[in-house]
């Protein structure tokens, strides 16, 4: 049984998956994705959104950080996959889940969920180019508009040389509205022989055992349920049925969070609106953090917010 977290643009970044791996429970990360077009990126580009890279791809608790590839190109995937391995990703994932409408209308993401074929190539390039010790996995959804060709894109990955599959149980054109359909990613498990990971509307310990019951799988992967509620991995793996952490215990993280952006990034805008974000995702659980959101709401600068949250920790 293993918990994964699950990449999502924009919200899981290495910050984040620092925080969210050292309060535990979490046994593998996947990076943001990392957008190939016709080019062999440059180091910094994959320094810039896999700094883990420089850990020997881990997190600071000695989490494995795998290095997620988007785009439609099998040789420029091919090409730069190679270069993740050279800089020592410890495994390729190959993204072809997105429902972004910029990445879809330029032929990355779940878009590619159309032509099998082209899902064929591409992993099947990838393979080739990466050393044989380091794992290729693929992340899919359903389909784009509908479910008719799930099972022929996921025979087509496996075909290729994916490793495992992650599946999230829904389309693109469902996005993230409930309900996920995890028998659909049971229907896939029972179509392939590779691994399959369970990824779907998990936001509690219920949800995490009907998703193993329903879908038949040993993994499963978790993204806004772990960030609204940062202990959920390892209650589960404790099989602890208690309410989450205080939210005092809760409250350091969200200091940790906000120094690391602001160590990293020279836009003094960007810890603010990552801790905004942040709360607006926590409040799902504490309603404390709804509270806090609405303190620093109107402030925009780290030498405004960094005194109220020190204020909050200190009380």
């Amino acid at each position: 049984m293993k918990l994964v977290l699950a990449p999502m643009e924009g919200l899981v970044d290495e910050a984040m998956r620092d925080v969210l791996t050292r309060v535990g429970g979490i046994d593998l990360c996947v990076t943001e994705f990392v957008r190939v077009t016709s080019a062999l990126l440059p180091t910094r580009t994959f320094m810039r959104l896999a700094p883990e890279l420089a850990r020997g791809g881990k997190t600071r608790a000695g989490v494995t950080v795998r290095v997620q590839l988007l785009g439609s190109d099998p040789v420029c995937l091919a090409e730069n996959a190679a270069k993740a391995a050279s800089l020592g990703a410890p495994g390729i994932d190959l993204n072809f889940g997105c429902p972004a409408p910029t990445v879809n209308r330029h032929r990355g993401g779940a878009i590619l969920l159309n032509d099998p074929e082209l899902l064929f190539q591409i992993v099947q390039a990838v393979r080739a180019a990466v050393p044989a010790e380091i794992p290729v996995t693929a992340k899919m959804r359903l389909g784009y508009e509908d479910k008719s060709r799930a099972l022929e894109c996921a025979r087509a990955l496996e075909a290729g040389g994916a490793q495992e599959l992650a599946v999230h149980g829904r389309t693109k054109v469902e996005g993230y509205r409930p309900p996920a359909h995890w028998d659909w990613i049971a229907r896939i498990r029972d179509s392939v022989a590779v691994p399959v990971v369970a990824n779907g509307e998990v936001w509690t310990l219920d949800d995490y055992r009907a998703i193993r019951e329903q879908s038949g799988c040993d993994t499963v992967m978790i993204g806004r349920g772990l960030v609204a509620c940062p202990d959920l991995a390892l209650r589960i793996k404790r099989q602890d049925s208690a309410a989450p952490m205080a939210w005092s215990e809760m409250q350091p993280w969200v200091l940790d969070l906000f120094l690391q952006c602001r160590v990293q990034s020279e836009d003094g805008r960007y810890p603010v609106a990552r801790t905004k974000q942040w709360l607006g995702q926590l409040k799902r659980t504490w309603p404390e953090a709804g509270e806090l959101f609405e303190r620093i709401r109107r402030l925009t600068t780290p030498d405004e917010v960094e005194p109220v949250l020190r204020d909050m920790l200190a009380k």
